[in-house]
Formats: C-alpha cells, sequence, structure tokens
C-alpha cells in the first residue's frame, strides 16, 4: 500500500540531532557489546545508549517536556542503582531468570509504550492505540481535512518516526503506544508548513527477545537485592532508591514550548493590549493555575468573548480569529485542525464564574471596581464623558451646541462635511465607491460594540437582502395601485414602523430609487441603422412634448401642457419588461433558446380625447380643460424557427385592459385643435416612421437580440380617424371611414361592401384636393377625392372600433325603440314634443323594469345593458303591435348573433360558430331594415352600422379580430388620469402632467403587475393554483407581510 503522505523531512524531524542512520548505529549495540559495558541502565525494560560519551541516558518524556536540543537530564534513581556482571555467578543468574514465565513478559510488555517505552499509568484517562491497528476517529478526521487518504497506524508510524512496526511480534515488542506519541503524530500530519516542528524522541528503543537477563522482568521487581550479583566499588556506589512504582526520569519543563515560535507569533498578530483587560487588574489573589484557566492562551489576558477550541483550549474571540485568518485552521498551542465554524462558547457556569470576576478600572483616576462582566457599560461611560469632553466646544456666550441628530439635514450634512469626504475617500481606494456599504458596516461595528446586538443582526439582514420588510418594488407596486400620494404613503410608513418596531415599508427614497429601473431610459440599447434625426442618447426619460415642434416667426404661441417619452426608448423599456416571458415562449414553442432574431413586434396604437379633466372645486372652471392620451400596446411577439416557420411566443391575453395600454404622451389640449395635436405628435409620427426601416438592438437573456416593429393605429374613435386621415366630419355624406361609399348608396347596399379607403390614397386625393389639378368645381373636386379636406398626419389601419361601433349600435337600437312606442311607421311626420314624449316613456319603463337610469349621453354601460333580450321584453310591454313586436324581437336576435364575433378578442376560438353564421345573420339583418324599418332607412343609413353590416367579415379574415384592436383599453385609462391627477396634486401643472404619466406607465408594468396579481391571488387564499415559478423570494415576503387595500 503506498504511503499517501510525507509528513516530516528527514532534515527537518532530526534538524537537532544526528542523521538517522548514523543514530541508528550509534544506539543499537549488540547483546554481546552491552555484556562488556561496565554500567547498565534498565529504564521500564528499555536498553538505551547515549550518542555523547559523558551524558547520562535521557530515558522517556511527556510531550510537554521533551526538550528541541541534546541536552539530556540525570536520572538519580536510576544512577544508584549500577549492575556489574560477575561472570562467576552468570550460571545461577541465567537459571533464575530462565524460571520467569515468557507469559509475564508479555503482560508487562503490553504495559508500555512501543515507541518511547513509557509505561501506562493506571488510571482509565491514559488512553492507548493499537501499533498494528485501523486509526481512531479523530485521527480519521485529521486526514480528512488535511486532504489525505484513510491509512493504517504502522505507516504513520513509520512516517512519523521512522519505526517499522509491521512486523513486531507479541513477545518481543508492545502492541500499543500512548497518548504523548499520539499527539506527536498529530501534529506530524497538522505540520504542513514545518513551522516550530520538533522531534521530541532523541534516542530509538531497542526490544530485544526474553532471555533470562531480560531487564524487562528484572526491573520489574523493584528494590529487591539481586542474588549472584557483585557489589559495585565503593568509588561508584551509590544510595540505593527504594520505589515499589516504576521510576520515571525528572521531569523538565520545556521552555520552547512557553515561548513557542508560533504562539510568539501570534501574540504580535492579536496585538490587543489597548482592547484586552490583564489579569493583573483582578482585585483578589487568585491562584496562577485559576488565573491561567480564565486568560487567552494567545494574548494572556482576561478571556474576552471566550471560545473554547474542540481540542479544549480557551481563547478571546477575536484574538483566534486573526490567529486562524494569518496563520491557519488550527489552534495554535496543540496544531489541532479547527475551522472558525468550529469554535464554540464555553458553558454557562464557566461564563458566569468569568463574569463575576472583580477587577479594578484601569482608567485614571477612577477607583471603582466593577465585575468584568459589567465592564462594558462602565468603561461607554467613561467613553460617553470623554467625547463630551473632547466636541464641546468652549461656549463663548452663543447659543448652546446641539446634538447632531436635532439639526436639520442640512446642518448634519455641514457638521460631518469632513467625515464624509473621508469616508468617500476610503471607499474609492478600498471599496470601489461604495460608499454605503461602508457606512452600514461602521453602523454595524457600533452597534455590535454597545451591546446592540438585535439592532445590528436586524441590520445585517437588511444588508443581505434577507430583511423581514418588503422589497422596494413591493412598495412601490403598493403605492401605485392604491394611489396613495407621497404625503399619504410617507404616513402609513412611519405609522407602521412606530407600532410595530420593525421597518417593513421602505421609505419614500427607494422607491424612487426602483422606479428608475422600471422608467424609460435605464436600459441601453442600439438601432441599427441608426433612426433618422433621432438622437442616439438612450438615457432619456420624460421630455416635454413640443421639444420637437419647430415654432415660427408668423405662428402663434402653443397654449398647452405636454409631457411624453420617446417613442423608441419607451418600446425599448417595454419590450425589456417581457424578457421572462420571451425567453418562456422560446421555450415552450422548442425554438432555440439562443436564437438572435430578427423577432417582430406588433404594436397597437391608440389615441383618444379625455374631455373635461378639470378638477371639480365647486362648479369647476368657467372654461373646460380637455386632455388627450397617445398610447400603445405590444399586441404579440414572433420569430422565425428552424423551419421558416412563423411562430407566436407571445400574445397578449388581454389587450383592451387598461394594465397593458402604456402611456407615450399626455397633453393638456382638445382633441379637436388639429394644429395642436400636429404639433404634439408630430415628432412622434417621424420617430415612428424612422423606427420602420431600422432594428433594435437589445439584451434579452444575456444575449443582444433583434426586434422589427410593426406599427397599426387601429385605437381610434370615428371623430379621431377622421381627423388623422383628413376626412370630413362623421355628418359627411361619405360616412365610412373603410370604403368610398356615400350614405344613399351605404342605404342601398347595406352588405356588398369593401374596404377600399389607406393612407396613401389619402395623401394622394389630399394632394389633388389641395392642387386641383383638373380645374374642376367644388361638388366635382368633393366627389373626385371622396371626403378628403385635410392632409393625413397619422397612417391608420382601416379597421372597426368595436367599443364605439357598440355604443353606435345601441344608440340606434334605443331611438328605434322610441319609435316603436309612438309607431312612427304609421306616422312619420310627428312633432319633436310628441318624440319627448316617447323618450321619457322609454326611460321610465327602463328605470322601473331594468333599473336603467337616463343618461345625458350613451356610454358602454348603458349600452351593455340596453342590447339584451330582457330589455327587448321590457319595451315590447309598450308597443301594441304584436306584429312589430316579433320583428323588433327578430332584430335584436340577429345582433346578439352579430355582436360577439367584433367584441370578442380571439373569435375564431371563441365563438367559431357565430364566426360562420355572420354573412348570413347580416344579410337577414339588412333585410329587415330595408323591408320593415324602411321609413327609418330610406336613404341613409348611420356609419357604425354600415361597418357592422359591410366590413366586419372582411376585417377579421385580415386581421383575425376587432376586438382585440379596438380603443377599450385607451378608454379605460381615462378615469386613471383623474385619479393620479389627484394623487399627485402640484401647483405647476407641467409637473402635475410629468407625475401623472410616470405613475401611468407604473401602474402599466408587468413587473409590478406580478407582485399584485401575487398579493390578489394569496388575498383570496387561492396559494395552491399559483405556479412556482411565480412565487420568488418578493413573492414570500408579500404573503408573509400580505396587506388589505
Amino acid at each position: 500500500m503506498k504511503m499517501p503522505l510525507q509528513l516530516l523531512p528527514d532534515d527537518f524531524l532530526y534538524a537537532e540531532t544526528r542523521p538517522f542512520k548514523n543514530a541508528q548505529k550509534e544506539v543499537i549495540v549488540s547483546m554481546e557489546k552491552l555484556y562488556e559495558t561496565e554500567v547498565v541502565t534498565p529504564v521500564h525494560g528499555l536498553l538505551q545508549h547515549s550518542s555523547l560519551p559523558h551524558t547520562k541516558p535521557v530515558g522517556t518524556m511527556p510531550l510537554e517536556t521533551l526538550p528541541l536540543d541534546k541536552k539530556t537530564f540525570e536520572n538519580k534513581a536510576l544512577e544508584q542503582m549500577p549492575l556489574e556482571l560477575n561472570p562467576s555467578k552468570k550460571s545461577s543468574d541465567f537459571n533464575q531468570m530462565e524460571a520467569k514465565s515468557l507469559e509475564e513478559h508479555i503482560l508487562r510488555l503490553q504495559n508500555l509504550c512501543r515507541i518511547c517505552g513509557v509505561s501506562f499509568n493506571t488510571n482509565s484517562y491514559d488512553m492507548k492505540f493499537l501499533v498494528n491497528g485501523p486509526v481512531d476517529d479523530v485521527t480519521q478526521e485529521v486526514l480528512r481535512k488535511m486532504g489525505y487518504d484513510d491509512c493504517f497506524w504502522p505507516e504513520l508510524i513509520h512516517n512519523t518516526f521512522r519505526i517499522d512496526v509491521k512486523t513486531d511480534t507479541e513477545a518481543r515488542y508492545p502492541t500499543h503506544f500512548c497518548y504523548k506519541c499520539w499527539c506527536i503524530v498529530i501534529q506530524a500530519i497538522n505540520n504542513t508548513t514545518n513551522e516550530d516542528a520538533f522531534f521530541p524522541i532523541s534516542t530509538i528503543v531497542e526490544w530485544k527477545p526474553h532471555s533470562n537477563l531480560c531487564s524487562i522482568c528484572s526491573f520489574s521487581s523493584g528494590a529487591r537485592k539481586r542474588k549472584g550479583l557483585k557489589q559495585s566499588p565503593p568509588v561508584t556506589k551509590k544510595p540505593r532508591v527504594a520505589t515499589d512504582a516504576l521510576i520515571r526520569p525528572r521531569v523538565i519543563k520545556r521552555k520552547d514550548h512557553v515561548n513557542s515560535t508560533s504562539l510568539l507569533l501570534a501574540k504580535k498578530i492579536v496585538n490587543c493590549k489597548k482592547f484586552h483587560l490583564t489579569s493583573k487588574l483582578l482585585v483578589l489573589d487568585y491562584p496562577n493555575n485559576f488565573i491561567q484557566s480564565v486568560s487567552c492562551q494567545v494574548c494572556e489576558h482576561l478571556l474576552a468573548d471566550p471560545v473554547q477550541s474542540p481540542c479544549k483550549h480557551l481563547f478571546c474571540r477575536t484574538c483566534i480569529l486573526k490567529c486562524i485568518a494569518v496563520l491557519g485552521k488550527y489552534c495554535p498551542v496543540c496544531r489541532f485542525p479547527c475551522g472558525p465554524k468550529e469554535f464554540l462558547s464555553p458553558v454557562k457556569s464557566f461564563i458566569n464564574v468569568l463574569n463575576s470576576l472583580v477587577l479594578k478600572c484601569p482608567v485614571t483616576d477612577c477607583e471603582m471596581e466593577v465585575r468584568l462582566g459589567e465592564y462594558s457599560n462602565h468603561a461607554q461611560n467613561h467613553k460617553e464623558t470623554r467625547m463630551k469632553h473632547a466636541y464641546s466646544p468652549v461656549n463663548k456666550g452663543g447659543r448652546p451646541r446641539l446634538h447632531l441628530l436635532s439639526l436639520t439635514r442640512r446642518a448634519q450634512k455641514h457638521r460631518l462635511r469632513n467625515l464624509k469626504l473621508q469616508v468617500k475617500a476610503f471607499a474609492d481606494k478600498e471599496e470601489d465607491g461604495d460608499v454605503k456599504s461602508v457606512c452600514l458596516t461602521l453602523l454595524l461595528l457600533a452597534l455590535r460594540a454597545g451591546n446592540e446586538h438585535r439592532q445590528a443582526d436586524e441590520l445585517e439582514a437588511v444588508m443581505q437582502g434577507k430583511g423581514s420588510e418588503l422589497k422596494p418594488a413591493v412598495c412601490l407596486a403598493i403605492r401605485v395601485n392604491t394611489f396613495l400620494s407621497c404625503s399619504q404613503y410617507h404616513k402609513m410608513y412611519r405609522t407602521v414602523k412606530a407600532t410595530t418596531g420593525k421597518q417593513i415599508f421602505q421609505p419614500l427614497h427607494a422607491l424612487r430609487n426602483a422606479e428608475k429601473i422600471l422608467l424609460p431610459g435605464y436600459y441601453s440599447f442600439e438601432w441599427q441603422p441608426p433612426l433618422a434625426n433621432v438622437s442616439t442618447n438612450t438615457e432619456v426619460g420624460i421630455i416635454d412634448g413640443l421639444s420637437g415642434w419647430t415654432q415660427c416667426v408668423d405662428d402663434y404661441p402653443m397654449e398647452t401642457i405636454s409631457r411624453r417619452f420617446r417613442y423608441d426608448v419607451a418600446l425599448a423599456s417595454a419590450v425589456k419588461e417581457l424578457e421572462d416571458d420571451i425567453l418562456e415562449g422560446l421555450k415552450h414553442h422548442n425554438v432555440d433558446e439562443f436564437v438572435s432574431g430578427p423577432f417582430t413586434v406588433v404594436i397597437k396604437e391608440s389615441c383618444d380625447g379625455m374631455g373635461d379633466v378639470s378638477e371639480k372645486h365647486g362648479c369647476g372652471p368657467p372654461v373646460p380643460e380637455k386632455a388627450v392620451r397617445f398610447s400603445f400596446t405590444i399586441m404579440s411577439i414572433s420569430v422565425m424557427n428552424e423551419n421558416d416557420e412563423k411562430v407566436v411566443i407571445f400574445e397578449e391575453l388581454k389587450p383592451n385592459s387598461e394594465l397593458c395600454c402604456r402611456p407615450l404622451s399626455l397633453m393638456l389640449a382638445d382633441e379637436s385643435d388639429h394644429e395642436t395635436l400636429t404639433a404634439v405628435l408630430g415628432p412622434v409620427i417621424a420617430e415612428r416612421e424612422a423606427m420602420k426601416s431600422s432594428d433594435l438592438i437589445l439584451e434579452i437573456g444575456d444575449l443582444h437580440r433583434s426586434f422589427q416593429f410593426i406599427f397599426r393605429g387601429t385605437g381610434y374613435d370615428e371623430k379621431l380617424v377622421r381627423e388623422m386621415e383628413g376626412l370630413e366630419a362623421s355628418g359627411s355624406m361619405y360616412v365610412c371611414t373603410l370604403c368610398d361609399a356615400t350614405r344613399y348608396e351605404a342605404s342601398q347596399n347595406l352588405v356588398l361592401h369593401s374596404i377600399t379607403r389607406s393612407h396613401q390614397e389619402n395623401l394622394e386625393r389630399y394632394e389633388i384636393w389641395r392642387s386641383n389639378p383638373y380645374r374642376e368645381t367644388a361638388d366635382e373636386l368633393r366627389y373626385r377625392v371622396k371626403g378628403v379636406s385635410a392632409k393625413p398626419f397619422i397612417e391608420t389601419q382601416p379597421s372597426i372600433d368595436a367599443l364605439h361601433c357598440d355604443i353606435g349600435n345601441a344608440t340606434e337600437f334605443y331611438r328605434l325603440f322610441q319609435d316603436e312606442i309612438g309607431e312612427l311607421y304609421k306616422n312619420p311626420s310627428t312633432s319633436k314634443e310628441e318624440r319627448k314624449r316617447w323618450q321619457a316613456m322609454l326611460d321610465k319603463h327602463l328605470r322601473m323594469k331594468m333599473n336603467l337610469k337616463p343618461v345625458m349621453r350613451l356610454n358602454g354601460n348603458f349600452a351593455r345593458k340596453l342590447m339584451t333580450k330582457e330589455t327587448v321584453e321590457a319595451v315590447c310591454e309598450l308597443i301594441p303591435s304584436e306584429r312589430r313586436r316579433e320583428t323588433l324581437r327578430e332584430l335584436m336576435h340577429l345582433y346578439l348573433q352579430m355582436k360577439p364575433v367584433w367584441r370578442s378578442t380571439f373569435p375564431a376560438r371563441e365563438c367559431p360558430e357565430l364566426l360562420c353564421q355572420y354573412s348570413y345573420n347580416s344579410q337577414r339583418f339588412a333585410e329587415l331594415l330595408r323591408t320593415e324599418f324602411k321609413h327609418r332607412y330610406e336613404g341613409k343609413i348611420t356609419n357604425y352600422l354600415h361597418k357592422t353590416l359591410a366590413h366586419v367579415p372582411e376585417i377579421i379574415e385580415r386581421d383575425g379580430s376587432i376586438g382585440a384592436w379596438a380603443s377599450e383599453g385607451n378608454e379605460s385609462g381615462n378615469k386613471l388620469f383623474r385619479r393620479f391627477r389627484k394623487m399627485n396634486a402640484r401647483q405647476s401643472k407641467s409637473y402635475e402632467l410629468e407625475d401623472i404619466l410616470k405613475h401611468h406607465w407604473l401602474y402599466t408594468s408587468k413587473y409590478l403587475q406580478r407582485f399584485m396579481d401575487v398579493h390578489n391571488t394569496l388575498k383570496n387564499g387561492k396559494c395552491e393554483t399559483l405556479p412556482p415559478e411565480l412565487i420568488s423570494e418578493e413573492d414570500t415576503i408579500l404573503k408573509n407581510n400580505s396587506l388589505d387595500f
């Protein structure tokens, strides 16, 4: 078996002895030469021969008393027992020795150490180890810590003492070795640096076979007189020593152990004279052994925060940690391997005895005697007194110097300016400019020094990110979703902190730092090729909406306030928030996760006026304050897989939700003000046009990926589409924004129409309208351009706004109900008073039957409740004719069959049967309008009813949905503007608008929505339905500290 370790080299083991081979030759002598010697010195059955001619035998010594040099000591007890060999009596002596039993000899060998020859003590604490057996558990653990393989005692003894015990026999050699030799083996295993090492065995014991002159058996008889031996001459005769026990050599204290190199070096390392108390301060005189037991083994001062090593040595905590950090992971006293985690506190009784020691205060002019456990508080009083005198300036008649905490923030900065510069310089030099970590560490050390360990533990947990408080992102989500102003949140923060005693919520400055990551302008990106007329700076936040408008001399000043994000920066931030969804989509569809693109991103744009948003104080302002919001929604993200197939890796499931509509621009203006709308949205449209021909390079999943954008302006109502595409108002004869049909043509042919208008065609018609190249009259020119009267400035996607289409159709049915109540088909020429009476009758009946309160202007909620079968049944109670009732019921039934097709987000999945029946239902609906309601739709029809009957199938075939591309998400965000304005009420409207835009963006953040979704799920008790991947560290904290909003 190959030995796995070389513990001590030869030249080091015998640094102060002769070489091993020479020493062995001199020590081992033959039996014949031994008999020729003049004096034989048996020591416990050992025959030893000194390497020096005039030196007495060394004998065996414990580990603590073995010298490093070759100095020997006199064993007076052994020197007084010379034995002369008398040849005349040799035969009689041999006869006596032959009588001794070999079994008795073997039993005596079992009481001797195989290596040093020392006999074992009779007490139970003296351990012994089998020479040819396996190593014990402690030695095995030491070998494992030092990185060695498993081995047996013969190999370790051979490497340590150069003694081969594999061929030992029981009749000649002892079978065990002592604990002190075991300590030498452990020290040799740990001695990897060859520092402070020594080899305590200066001679090698030679074990002779049992014979008549066996010194082991003869020496065990004690002081009995040996027969047949000639007495020594008087000159050499010495007094006889009579002992019943085995004779041991005189113990000499090791000087090198007291002044060990490692202990001296450790004492220099700790250098704790200024911090730890010396034992000289003790009031009472204690025994030296007691003082040593309460003193540190390294610094020899009184134990401060004592710890006990696995080898049962006591140290100060700071002293032993410094020694381990410099010297290595072993005990500096016995070199037993041990790490910082293995040091444990002593038993409580020892701590009580240590703290009860009375000592004198070392401070000058202080004669107090305090206990050691109370000395820290006593020293703190001295420190406070000293600091008070040191930092208290002489009062020259001014006001007294205030405490630091009672000063204002500006005064605190002024007083600590020098310290701040020093800390910053240290942080720049040592900690890479991390001033926060340096200050927190200083505070942590101050708390530890003041024995405020509870606060220190909480601070340390906060520094490690394991505190009990909520994360800043969670607090930000709570504040934004509950619409708390700064003062309201700060009041809640202080109340919770004062009530619970813990900082559960984060302060406002922590929330502002969290906002920077979520707002546009934080992540860096690149466009290839670079965007035309757009800056390459990516760290752009909220800017002035009029920054891109160049004012001429003749232009009137723009009286509006606008704030917006740069379009490309906002898109990059929105795509970055979908990083987890993109990576999950790639994995779900088995697409290579390292694909770099290009990814196709489809964007839905929305713009709508919010009406009067002025704060209603009393009767409100004399002039209504209107606002307009431009927003976008990421509808889907797709990529080509390995088979060149388009794979949709992300699709917005709720595109009409207010949480998906990201605000881009806010302005205090009227949507009818064409000049203001053009000036504010002009730069946005320029950035949009530049992004169409460029790719966004953004880091997603630690890889740079490219994104291409497709913009679809479908989130506009009828009024705004006509405004942006330059068409005539809704009262024009050209009823539709999708085709060129006039109102008369649409009433004659209700179904068969196709989409013919486009943004490019409207631009061409505008040029014809502006230049009139054919010199036509006004009517002829109007007929040629099909209602184009202004220059289109925003490209829109020809589509139907499902929300306003539903409201427009409900308005038409509301009027149709009034006509049927008054039987208008019999007498079309009725007065206005009669119509008002029919309306009042209908409103009263709907309020009584359907709980529908009359409104000045039909809204979405009223429209949804009105267009139901129950409402028709209630209205039919007011209609006299049964045939007209059935017709009205059929008309409503057909409408309710068609409505889900354009209102649903995914009609092919949600209502496939109704989608297939839509053409039949629309034709039957149109037939009823031409026949039964001819009096109302003769030569005229509403624009929304025309789009519902003529263009729905074509749009669904092109886009796949109508409801998903509606402006409902932007419309539902109108109430958010008013709530955020109330939340961020400020004196300046520009700052107020900036805060509204910022908090509206945070409200729609996907990152913050995860926290609120988890909170709502936990609040409703549905934690088991939550996927495991959504429960992160922040979610766990939110669960433990869930609040009700």
